[in-house]
């Protein structure tokens, strides 16, 4: 909840009560300023000598701005006392900053009776911090419902922190009125339940939604704000923001983001920037970057400087450098120490260092020692290390504690365990255990295995019944449901097949939907199938730019299509380097139409 005193809201003025200190200027603009103040003070003062009450109240509310509390009182005493709403709230601030809160919300009830929403906001907050919810809650629903930004989150606050579902809607409030504490804390909640009930579309329009709040509270100078909203844009690919959003947090103080940008540098080649904010986090304790800076070391060969990180890391809280430092030993040779350090992990809950401590221990003959860990290691979610159980049941001649545990990691949603299961199955010959494994990889939301599943259905269906151009077809087939899902989770090459299916169908808005995904996450085909279909529909204007994208990432199709285009504009020498471009790319069919069109425009340009 916000403090009062000195950043207490001023009535009606939307500024804040700021400390009697202040640095004298010298520049011409603080000078006019201060200038400006004054005359405007002189003002109101000389009104206010006059009788005016309005004068009174501003000239009290001034100075109460400066620090001058001695200055300010009588004048808020004598416009409160002439009914001034504002002048009372403002006398209820200067109260609460000289420490006489009770007499102060006094002040705030006579202003919150007479309407107004500031002091309604400052009494709500004065009964939360004395224990009486009730009144806090009435006062502050008093503030929100009139309108005031403050009031709304104060009130949102006051019904989160007793499980109100309500809370949420006056938290939202806050948020479109522009306060950003607000935004990130309903962004955060929206998270937390995207996370547990994500359900298609809807899950996809709340992932918006959450962005849009990170967006909006992180602009206003949020730092974690900024850090979740980088963290969104690099799951989705768009580095370059994510990088910026990470920086803006990070110099105003997040480790965190401090920490992921100096990842997004290192994965973009440059190790030395990396570093250099990853010491900068290291520093401020986040465990996860010094374990990056002992990754760096170790990768130079300067593995004492990496032992040191490694052990920041541990003395951070993060486990992560006990296992690291388990892997530095064990590229070294040192065996015993390896074991040490991965003991001490696998102890604490790290399940690859008790995967890692089991595959150490089985290479040194220690298939007892090592079944256990694996086993733990297993239990706890290490799909490796279910793999490895697999395997060292393999070589005992147990097949079917083997192949248990190879299908324990396929159904745990690993894709590569699931495609290497289904794959075997299939070389046996057996088609429905293989779709089986395939089915578990894809529903445990591997995007390539819902694609190759639905290939394999794809590859059985029986061919559709003729039917007449345009006329719909109404049974889906579940192969066309399986490349949905994997074309719903980003998959260009599904986007691309479930276009090309909505197009058979008759479809065209959907086609172009996922044809314009398909294209605008970097497929080239996405583009050219994009551009047909604009092109088919009479928007051949917008058909050629996406044959431009297409044809720029190498599709030869999309550039005869735009040689093409541009021939029948008249723009011959346009027409002539697509056709050129054409025959560069190939494939030889498009490569020999191309060169024939080039030709044609050549005798023609130079007739």
């Amino acid at each position: 909840m916000d403090v009062m005193g000195d950043k207490a809201t001023l009535f009606e003025t939307g500024r804040f009560v700021q400390p009697s200190s202040r640095e004298d200027t010298d520049t011409p603009d603080d000078a006019g300023e201060l200038a400006d103040e004054a005359a405007e003070e002189l003002r109101q003062r000389l009104a206010a000598e006059a009788g005016d009450v309005e004068a009174m109240s501003v000239l009290g509310a001034m100075l109460l701005r400066r620090g001058d509390l001695d200055g300010a009182e009588p004048h808020l005493r004598a416009a409160t006392a002439a009914g001034d709403r504002a002048a009372a709230n403002n006398l209820g601030v200067l109260l609460h900053q000289r420490g006489y809160a009770d007499e102060a919300a006094g002040w705030w009830r006579i202003a919150a009776v007479a309407g107004s929403a500031a002091a309604a906001h400052a009494l709500g907050r004065h009964h939360r911090e004395r224990g009486d919810e009730p009144a806090a809650e009435y006062w502050l629903r008093q503030s929100a419902e009139q309108g005031h930004t403050l009031g709304a989150y104060a009130l949102a606050d006051l019904l989160e922190h007793r499980g109100d579902a309500a809370a949420e809607q006056w938290m939202r409030v806050a948020a479109e009125r522009g306060h950003r504490e607000a935004a990130y804390r309903l962004a955060r909640a929206l998270d937390r339940r995207v996370a547990r009930e994500t359900d298609g579309d809807n899950g996809v329009q709340a992932s918006d939604e959450v962005e849009l709040w990170y967006r909006q509270a992180a602009a206003r100078g949020h730092r974690r704000a900024a850090l979740h909203l980088g963290t969104i844009l690099e799951r989705r690919g768009e580095l370059k923001e994510a990088g910026r959003w990470y920086l803006t947090s990070a110099k105003d103080g997040e480790p965190r983001a401090a920490c992921a940008l100096g990842f997004l540098l290192r994965d973009a080649g440059d190790t030395e920037n990396a570093a250099v904010w990853w010491l900068r986090a290291a520093q401020d304790g986040d465990g996860n970057a010094a374990n990056a800076l002992g990754a760096l070391h170790a990768e130079r060969g300067e593995t004492q400087t990496a032992e040191r990180w490694y052990r920041a890391a541990m003395d951070a809280g993060d486990v992560n450098g006990a296992y690291n430092l388990g892997l530095l030993c064990a590229e070294q040779g040192r065996t015993a120490q390896a074991e040490q350090w991965y003991r001490r992990a696998a102890y604490a809950g790290h399940r690859e260092a008790a995967n890692a401590l089991a595959i150490l221990l089985l290479r040194g003959g220690d298939e007892t020692g090592a079944e256990p860990w694996f086993s733990k290691a297993a239990e706890a979610g290490s799909v490796d290390a279910a793999f490895n159980l697999g395997i060292l049941h393999a070589g005992r001649g147990e097949e079917k504690a083997a192949l248990r545990w190879y299908e324990r990691a396929a159904a745990a949603g690993h894709t590569e365990a699931a495609l290497q299961v289904g794959m075997a199955r299939l070389r046996d010959g057996d088609e429905q255990e293989a779709e089986r494994h395939l089915r578990c990889a894809a529903g445990g939301g591997s995007a390539e295995a819902a694609y190759r599943l639905a290939t394999v259905l794809d590859a059985r269906r029986p061919p559709e019944p003729a039917h007449e151009l345009g006329e719909p077809v109404h049974r889906r087939s579940e192969c066309e449901e399986w490349y949905e899902r994997a074309a719903s989770q980003g998959h260009r090459r599904a986007q691309v097949r479930v276009g090309m299916l909505a197009a058979a169908r008759g479809d065209v808005v959907e086609a172009a939907r996922w044809y314009r995904e398909a294209a605008e996450a970097g497929s080239r085909n996405g583009a050219f199938n994009l551009g047909l279909l604009l092109a088919r529909e009479g928007s051949e204007p917008e058909a050629a730019v996406w044959w431009t994208r297409a044809a720029d990432a190498g599709h030869g199709r999309a550039a005869l299509r735009l040689a093409l285009v541009y021939a029948r504009r008249g723009e011959l020498a346009e027409g002539q380097r697509w056709a050129d471009r054409a025959v560069s790319l190939g494939p030889a069919s498009v490569a020999e139409r191309a060169a024939r069109l080039r030709d044609a425009l050549r005798q023609e340009l130079s007739a």
